[in-house]
C-alpha cells in the first residue's frame, strides 16, 4: 500500500505533459477527493496515512483514463454546475463555466423584471433549447422555482442524462425530442424566457480544440459547419419571434469570434432590444435579446 503524498505525486506527475502543471494539479485534487471521500486540506494534512489496496487501485485505474485525455468529469461521472451536481458522460457535453455565466444573467434578468411589476405572466414559461445533460434548464428550475420548465434536444441519449438531472436536483422540467432546425415540426408553445448554448465551433476551429473534447465529447452538440455557422441562432431567432411574449427574453452562449454577427441575427429578426455581453474573462460570449 502506497501513501496519500505518493498518489498525489504520482497522479499528479502522470499528467503535467497534457496539462499546465496548475491543471494537472487541480484534476490531480479533485480525483483524490472524490475516491478517498478527503477535502484537498485533509489530503495534505495527512500525507503519509496509507491508502487501501481498493483505492489504490481506483486511483491508478481513474489515472490511466485520465492519461488516455479523458475529462476528469466523464472519469468521475459527475460535475458541478451553478452549485448543483450534474451527472456527465459521453453523451453530453459538459457544461463549462461560461455557461453559468449565461445562467446567472438569464436569472438576474427574470428575477427583475417579475419582481419589478412587469407583464409577464404569473407563472413564468421557461425554455433550453438544445439541452444536452439538463444543466441549464436544472438551474433555471432551481434558480426561479415559481417558473414551468421545458427543455428541448434532438437527442435522446442527452434527453435521458438531462432527465437523471433534474431527478437527482429534485425539479420537475417537461422534456421533448424537438430539433429546432426542423421548422415544421416545432411545437406551438408560448414563452416568456428561451436560453440556449447551441452548437457553434466552426469546423475549421478543431484544430485549436484539446483532445479531451474532440475524442470524449458529442461532435454533433459542438460543430457547425464554416459555410453556415450561425444557423443555429437563425432558427432560434426565428422561433422566438414567434414564441416569446411581448417583453419576453432569450439569452444565448455564442462563439466569442461571432459576437457581432451573432447579435446582427437577432436585430435582423426584428428584436428591437439586443445586447452583446462579455464574460468574467473579457469575451464577447452572450447575447441577450428582448421581444
Amino acid at each position: 500500500m502506497h501513501t496519500i503524498k505518493y498518489f498525489l505525486g504520482y497522479t499528479q506527475k502522470s499528467l503535467e505533459d497534457l496539462y499546465p502543471a496548475q491543471e494537472a494539479k487541480a484534476i490531480c485534487h479533485l480525483l483524490l477527493e472524490h475516491i478517498l471521500g478527503m477535502a484537498t486540506a485533509t489530503l495534505y494534512a495527512w500525507p503519509e496515512k496509507l491508502v487501501g489496496a481498493a483505492q489504490g487501485r481506483q486511483i491508478e485505474e481513474a489515472t490511466a483514463q485520465l492519461r488516455q485525455s479523458r475529462p476528469i468529469q466523464q472519469v468521475l461521472g459527475k460535475t458541478e454546475f451553478c452549485g448543483l451536481t450534474m451527472l456527465v458522460d459521453e453523451r453530453v457535453l459538459i457544461p463549462r463555466p461560461e455557461t453559468e455565466e449565461l445562467v446567472a444573467w438569464a436569472v438576474e434578468s427574470s428575477q427583475t423584471r417579475t419582481s419589478g411589476g412587469s407583464s409577464a405572466s404569473p407563472t413564468l414559461r421557461v425554455l433550453d433549447i438544445g439541452t444536452g445533460s439538463g444543466c441549464i434548464a436544472v438551474a433555471l428550475a432551481k434558480c426561479l422555482p415559481h417558473a414551468t420548465t421545458s427543455a428541448w434536444d434532438i437527442s435522446e441519449e442527452a434527453l435521458s442524462v438531462a432527465r437523471q438531472n433534474a431527478t437527482l436536483n429534485g425539479v420537475n422540467i417537461r422534456f421533448a425530442n424537438v430539433d429546432i432546425l426542423n421548422t415544421s415540426a416545432l411545437p406551438t408553445q408560448v414563452f416568456d424566457l428561451i436560453v440556449s448554448n447551441p452548437p457553434y465551433v466552426c469546423e475549421s476551429e478543431k484544430a485549436h480544440i484539446r483532445d479531451n473534447v474532440l475524442r470524449y465529447e458529442p461532435h454533433r452538440a459542438l460543430f457547425v459547419r464554416d459555410d453556415n455557422p450561425l444557423v443555429f441562432y437563425s432558427a432560434i431567432a426565428d422561433f422566438a419571434q414567434k414564441a416569446l411574449r411581448d417583453g419576453g427574453e432569450i439569452f444565448v452562449e455564442i462563439n466569442e469570434n461571432l459576437g457581432q454577427e451573432t447579435a446582427a441575427v437577432f436585430t435582423r429578426s426584428g428584436f428591437p432590444t439586443v445586447e452583446l455581453r462579455r464574460d468574467v474573462n473579457g469575451k464577447p460570449r452572450m447575447v441577450r435579446a428582448k421581444r
